[in-house]
C-alpha cells in the first residue's frame, strides 16, 4: 500500500466520532482505530487484524509488530488530514469484528449494565473500563448511545472494549426478559430506593442496571418498565452525578465491592 493509499484510508476521519453505532446487515463494517501504542498493542493482542498505522514524527518509540504499511506524518499534518483535534502517538488501522449480538452475552451474566442514550463516547468508553475493573459481567449498549468501538471511546477504555463482554440492543428490555433479569432504573429522584437497598433485596436474581444520558437520563418508557427505579444516595444539595462517575459507584455496588485482584 503507497503513501496515497494510506492517506485515503486515513483521510476524513472525523464523521466516525459522531456516529452512534448502527451495525451493517451483515454485522461487520469498516476500521476499527486505536488510537495510541498501548490501545494498538492490545489490538493485537487481542487478535485484531492491523491493516495499517498512521504515526507522528513526535513518536520515539518501537512500532508494534507485524510490520505493516505505516504512513508518518508531522502532528499537523495528520491534524489536517484525519481531522481530528489532536492524536497521540499512532493511530492503528484494524479490521472491524462484528458487533456481538445480546443472545451471545447475556447468558449467565449476573451483574449487567444497560446505556441508553448515552451518546458521549468518552463517557462510554470509561464506564466500560470502570464495568471491567470492577467485575461487571457486561454492557449492553441500547439505542442513541456510542460505539464502543469508536476511537474516542476506545482510547478512553485504554482497550477495556476488547475484553469486556458487550453487546448492541435495539430493545434492550426484551432482552432482559428474555434472559430473567430483574432491571432497575437509576435515576436522581430522591423518592428512588437507595441502590445498595435494592440490590440486597435481588442477591439471588441476576440484575442489570440501566444508565441514561447525562441531561435527560432514562426515557418514560424505560423508567416505567423497570422493577425499580433507584437512586445513589448522596449529601444534601448535590442532585446528581455525572454519568460517567455514577457509573464507576454503581459497578462497585453491582460487583458487592468485590472487584476482581491483579491489573490489566
Amino acid at each position: 500500500m503507497d503513501d496515497d493509499a494510506l492517506r485515503q484510508m486515513f483521510a476524513g476521519l472525523r464523521g466516525e466520532e459522531r456516529r452512534v453505532r448502527r451495525p451493517p446487515p451483515d454485522g461487520r463494517g469498516g476500521l476499527l482505530l486505536a488510537e495510541g501504542a498501548r490501545v494498538v498493542d492490545r489490538c493485537i493482542g487481542a487478535g485484531h487484524h492491523l491493516r495499517a498505522l498512521l504515526v507522528s514524527t513526535e513518536y520515539s518509540g518501537a512500532l508494534p509488530s507485524p510490520i505493516v504499511p505505516t504512513l508518518t506524518l508531522e502532528p499537523e499534518e495528520i491534524q489536517r488530514l484525519t481531522g481530528f483535534g489532536a492524536m497521540r502517538e499512532m493511530l492503528g488501522a484494524f479490521d472491524r469484528p462484528g458487533d456481538p449480538a445480546a443472545a451471545d452475552v447475556l447468558p449467565g451474566r449476573r451483574r449487567v449494565l444497560v446505556l441508553e442514550g448515552v451518546m458521549n463516547p468518552s463517557n462510554v468508553g470509561t464506564i466500560i473500563r470502570s464495568a471491567t475493573a470492577l467485575g461487571v459481567d457486561a454492557t449492553l449498549i441500547g439505542p442513541g448511545s456510542a460505539d464502543p468501538f469508536g476511537r474516542r471511546a476506545l482510547r478512553t477504555s485504554m482497550g477495556a472494549a476488547l475484553v469486556h463482554p458487550w453487546a448492541i440492543s435495539a430493545n434492550p428490555m426484551t432482552d432482559l426478559r428474555a434472559h430473567h433479569f430483574a432491571v432497575l432504573a437509576l435515576t436522581p429522584d430522591a423518592d428512588a430506593t437507595p441502590l445498595p437497598e435494592a440490590l440486597a433485596a435481588r442477591a439471588d436474581r441476576p440484575v442489570a442496571l440501566a444508565l441514561g444520558s447525562e441531561g435527560a437520563g432514562l426515557g418514560p418508557a424505560t423508567l416505567a418498565a423497570a422493577d425499580e427505579r433507584v437512586t445513589i444516595p448522596m449529601a444534601p444539595g448535590v442532585d446528581s452525578l455525572n454519568v460517567a462517575a455514577a457509573a464507576a459507584v454503581a459497578c462497585w455496588l453491582l460487583a458487592g465491592g468485590n472487584s476482581p485482584q491483579g491489573h490489566w
